[in-house]
């Protein structure tokens, strides 16, 4: 729960400094700015996207949809290559993504605990497959209606 903590009593267990550019910041050398899994993950969640995007787009062909379009297929191009470009940073990365025999050899460790490579696959991918089925679904019942 959240209470009130006066000044006084935080002075009281609290390091107050005077600058903060006193010390030295920390420099890691090493940083670990990936997911550690392959790359063909990242270009095959990508692929799924814009292939709903393409089925959407294809089933509601409209002209007045092409900037709506066109607006959205960049926001996901941006949302997988800024994490790319985050990645290839300096300072090197000594840690590279996994290679496919790596993952489905060693496996991974999520938030949820150790997965094999296989459900690792399953896990990143389902929610693309997923938005991809429910939009195939979409454009069925339009067609048919």
């Amino acid at each position: 729960m959240s209470e009130f903590v006066t000044r006084e009593e935080i002075l009281v267990v609290a390091s107050v400094r005077q600058s903060p550019g006193e010390e030295h910041p920390v420099v890691r050398d090493s940083i670990d700015r990936s997911f550690e899994l392959p790359t063909g993950l990242y270009a095959a969640t990508v692929g799924i996207y814009l292939a709903f995007l393409a089925v959407m787009s294809t089933c509601f062909m409209n002209p007045s949809l092409a900037i709506p379009m066109a607006v959205i297929v960049l926001l996901i191009v941006a949302a997988f290559a800024v994490p790319t470009l985050w990645v290839r940073m300096s300072p090197e990365n000594r840690k590279l993504p996994l290679t496919w025999g790596n993952l489905h050899s060693r496996g991974i460790e999520t938030g949820s605990g150790h997965l094999d490579g296989g459900a690792a696959v399953v896990q990143v991918l389902i929610l693309p497959v997923l938005i991809l089925f429910w939009g195939l679904s979409v454009a069925v019942i339009y067609a048919f209606t």
